[in-house]
C-alpha cells in the first residue's frame, strides 16, 4: 500500500514511510540530507542496511508489470529481492516502450513502499542512446533518442555537444524513472584491440577529461537534485590498457599492463570528474601486473579488491568520498542457461565468497555490483569479520544519494510525461544530426555525392539510397558503389556474454579486398567502416575513391553526410594502425603510434 501523504502539525506535507503517523526526521523534506540519513540509519535493521550494499540486475515486464519469475539474467523474483533481501538498487536491462517502462517503475516503487521504512528504489542503466547492443555493457536506443557512440561524440570535439547530449539523455532517463547512469566510461582507448572502446572518448587523456566533465554536468546538473541522474564514472583507474587487448570480463583478459609507464595518463580523467562532482566511481575488473606507482608496487589483484587503489588512490589520493560501486559479479559465478561467466575475482580466485566480499569491503568499496547474496554479508557480520559500523559507512553514502535525488520525497513518475519525453522528435533530430556530423572523412574522393546517380549498394538501405539516386543490381550498371562495413573482430561464444564482445584481430579477411577490387574495377567505390574500435584499413584504401568512418550512424544519417545535407565534421578519436604487426608491437598503455595510417585528429 502506498504510504499516506500527511500534513505535519506545522503544515509540512510528507510521506509517512514507516506508517507511524508522525513526521520523523528522515521524512522531513526541510532537513539537511545528512540529518535525514543519520535518523534513518539509526532506525534500520542490520538486514535493511546490508541490502543497501547490493546492486543487481532486474528485468522489466514489457506490459508494465513487475516480473516475479526469474528472467534470462535476473536471479530472483522481484518482490523477494525487494521485500526479503531488502535490495533497493537495480540495473535495468531491456526497455522497449516508454509508457510501459514508467508503469513498471511505478509498480516497483509500490513494492518498495511496503518495506518497513519505505526505502525507494534507485534504477540504473548502462548506456542506451546509441547503437551497440551488448547485454554486458550497453543497449541500442529503441524508444530513446539515438545518438552516435561516445567515440562519435569525441569525434566532434565539442564539450557543448556532449553536455547537450547528456542533458537530453537525463531528461529521458528521469521521465522513465532511471536515476543512476552506469557511465561515463572514461577509459582511454590506447589498446586498439580492446572490446570496449566504443563507449569511451578515444585515446587522448586531455580530451577525455574535458568531455567527461561536460557529460557529468549534463546528467547531474550543478549538484544532485530531483531532476538529476547520478553518474557512475568508470573504470577506475582506467580500464584501457588490457594485455593484448583482451577484456577483463573474461579469465583470459584479467591482466592490465603499463609497459609504457603511462599510468598517470589513464588516471587523469578521474581527477577531472571527481572535481566535477561525479556521484560514484566504478573500479575495473582488471588486475595490474608489474605496476609501481610512486615507488610502491601495486598488489596484483583486481582493482575492486585493491585497497591501494580504492582507498589509497581514489579516496585518499583524489579525495573522493562518494559511492564506490564494484563492477558486476566479483563474488559469485554467473550461470545463464548452459553458459557460465566466472566471478571476476582476478588474483583472488582461491578465496571463497566470504573471503572475496570481505576483501572488497576492506579495499573501500561501498556496493557489490551484479550481486544479491546478502546472506554472505550477514554471515561475515555473524563471524565478526565485518562490523556493523563498516556497513553503516557505506549505507550512509548510498542513502545520501537517494535523498539528494529526491526519491524519498517523491519517487514516482508520470506515464504520460514518459511517453511524451522519451524519444521526443526534437531529441531524435539532434541525435540524427550528431550521427551525420560525426562521420569522419579519410579520403574525400567525390564528396559530396551528387543527386541522380545510379547506385550499387551493400549493407546500406536501398530505400534510403533511392532518395538520392537510382539503385541498380550490379556494379557494372552503376555510376558509383556504396558499401558499409563493420570493423572486423574474431567471433567467440564459449562464455556467457562473450559473443557480444568484439575482440581479437583488427584485420579484414583477405577475401574482402579481392571482392571490393572487383567492384572498384567497374565503378568508383565509396566505403564506410563503422568503428566500434580501430580497424586496419591499409589494404582497402587503394580500392576506394572515398573512405569515411562512422561511430554509430543510421543509413539516413550517413546519406546526409555523404550528400552534404549535413556536413561531416568528425575527426578521428584515435590513431588508425597500419597493420596488426604494428598493433602487437605497441605498448598497451600508450596513446597512438609514431607512424599511424591516419593519426588522431585526422578528418577532411
Amino acid at each position: 500500500m502506498r504510504p499516506v501523504r500527511l500534513i505535519s502539525e506545522d503544515g509540512v506535507e510528507y510521506r509517512d514511510l514507516n506508517g507511524n503517523g508522525v513526521m520523523d526526521p528522515f521524512e522531513d523534506p526541510r532537513l539537511p540530507v545528512a540529518d535525514r540519513v543519520a535518523d534513518l540509519l539509526g532506525r534500520l535493521s542490520l538486514e535493511e542496511k546490508a541490502g543497501l550494499l547490493f546492486h543487481t540486475v532486474i528485468e522489466a515486464g514489457t506490459d508494465g508489470t513487475v516480473k516475479e519469475a526469474p528472467g534470462d539474467i535476473s536471479k530472483s523474483p522481484t518482490s523477494v529481492v525487494v521485500t526479503q533481501k531488502h535490495l533497493s538498487h537495480f540495473n535495468v536491462h531491456a526497455l522497449h516502450d516508454a509508457r510501459m517502462a514508467a508503469r513498471w517503475y511505478n509498480n516497483l516503487q509500490l513494492i518498495a513502499e511496503s518495506t518497513p521504512h519505505g526505502i525507494p528504489v534507485t534504477i540504473s542503466t548502462d548506456p542506451r542512446h546509441a547503437f551497440l547492443e551488448n547485454a554486458g555493457v550497453s543497449f541500442s536506443a529503441k524508444a530513446f533518442s539515438q545518438w552516435p557512440e561516445s567515440l562519435g561524440l569525441a569525434a566532434l570535439r565539442s564539450p557543448e555537444l556532449v553536455e547537450r547530449f547528456a542533458d537530453v539523455a537525463r531528461q529521458e532517463y528521469v521521465a522513465a524513472g532511471i536515476r543512476c547512469a552506469l557511465h561515463p566510461a572514461i577509459d582511454l582507448a590506447t589498446e586498439p584491440r580492446w572490446a570496449r572502446q566504443a563507449g569511451t572518448f578515444g585515446q587522448d587523456s586531455a580530451l577525455t577529461a574535458e568531455l567527461a566533465v561536460a557529460y557529468v554536468r549534463g546528467f547531474q546538473g550543478p549538484e544532485l537534485g530531483p531532476e538529476s541522474v547520478a553518474c557512475t564514472s568508470k573504470h577506475f583507474p582506467g580500464g584501457g590498457p588490457q594485455k593484448d587487448g583482451e577484456d577483463a570480463h573474461f579469465p583470459y583478459g584479467r591482466e592490465q599492463v603499463y609497459p609504457g609507464g603511462r599510468f598517470d595518463d589513464h588516471m587523469a580523467p578521474f581527477k577531472a570528474v571527481i572535481d566535477a562532482g561525479t556521484a560514484a566511481v566504478m573500479p575495473y575488473y582488471g588486475m595490474p601486473v608489474g605496476l609501481e606507482v610512486g615507488g610502491e608496487a601495486i598488489d596484483e589483484v583486481g582493482f575492486g579488491y585493491n585497497k591501494q587503489v580504492v582507498t589509497g588512490m581514489l579516496r585518499e589520493g583524489l579525495g573522493f568520498d562518494g559511492v564506490v560501486l564494484t563492477d558486476w559479479e566479483l563474488v559469485m559465478d554467473n550461470h545463464v542457461g548452459d553458459k557460465v561467466l566466472p566471478a571476476r575475482a582476478w588474483g583472488v580466485e582461491h578465496l571463497d565468497a566470504l573471503g572475496r566480499m570481505e576483501l572488497i569491503l576492506e579495499a573501500g568499496a561501498d556496493q557489490f555490483g551484479g550481486e544479491e547474496c546478502v546472506d554472505v554479508l550477514l554471515e561475515l557480520v555473524a563471524q565478526g569479520r565485518v562490523t556493523e559500523e563498516r556497513i553503516d559507512e557505506s549505507a550512509r553514502r548510498l542513502l545520501a544519494v537517494k535523498f539528494r535525488l529526491g526519491l524519498f520525497d517523491n519517487p514516482f513518475v508520470d506515464e504520460d510525461r514518459a511517453a511524451e519525453v522519451v524519444g521526443r522528435q526534437d531529441f531524435r533530430d539532434e541525435g540524427h544530426a550528431a550521427q551525420a556530423r560525426s562521420v569522419t572523412v579519410l579520403q574525400k574522393g567525390s564528396l559530396p555525392l551528387p543527386q541522380g546517380l545510379k547506385l550499387y549498394v551493400e549493407n546500406f538501405s536501398a530505400e534510403v539510397a533511392g532518395r538520392f539516386g537510382t539503385v541498380v543490381a550490379t556494379p557494372e550498371e552503376a555510376d558509383l558503389a556504396l558499401v558499409r562495413l563493420m570493423a572486423p573482430f574474431d567471433p567467440r561464444a564459449d562464455l556467457f556474454l562473450e559473443s557480444w564482445f568484439h575482440q581479437g584481430s583488427l584485420e579484414f579477411q583477405p577475401g574482402l579486398a579481392s571482392r571490393l577490387a572487383r567492384i572498384a574495377a567497374v565503378c568508383p567505390l565509396v566505403l564506410d567502416v563503422t568503428l566500434d574500435r580501430p580497424a586496419v584499413l591499409t589494404p582497402l584504401l587503394p580500392l576506394a575513391s572515398t573512405v569515411v568512418v562512422s561511430y554509430g550512424s543510421t543509413d539516413e544519417a550517413l546519406a546526409d553526410a555523404l550528400t552534404g545535407v549535413i556536413a561531416p565534421e568528425g575527426r578521428l578519436p584515435f590513431d588508425l594502425p597500419r597493420s596488426m604487426e604494428q598493433v602487437r608491437r605497441h605498448p598497451e598503455d600508450v596513446a597512438g603510434y609514431d607512424d599511424p595510417l591516419f593519426p588522431f585528429g585526422h578528418g577532411l
